[in-house]
């Protein structure tokens, strides 16, 4: 377990890889842009991309409407 800031608000969670907290929290992977600590993660290094405790996620999707 690690806790982790996501999009503003800390969560404790049972993920490693930014792969494994997309599924965690129900995001589609292939529709969302993602950044930790700042810096924009690829969704092919997503489960490359360790997670420790403290870090910052972000985790952005599309919205439609104008």
């Amino acid at each position: 377990m690690r806790t982790v800031i996501v999009n503003g608000e800390e969560k404790t969670v049972n993920a490693s890889t930014l792969d494994q907290l997309l599924d965690l929290l129900d995001h589609e992977a292939r529709w969302v842009a993602t950044a930790v600590n700042g810096e924009l993660i690829r969704r092919s290094d997503r489960k490359g991309c360790m997670l420790a405790d403290g870090d910052s996620v972000e985790i952005l999707s599309p919205m439609q409407g104008g």
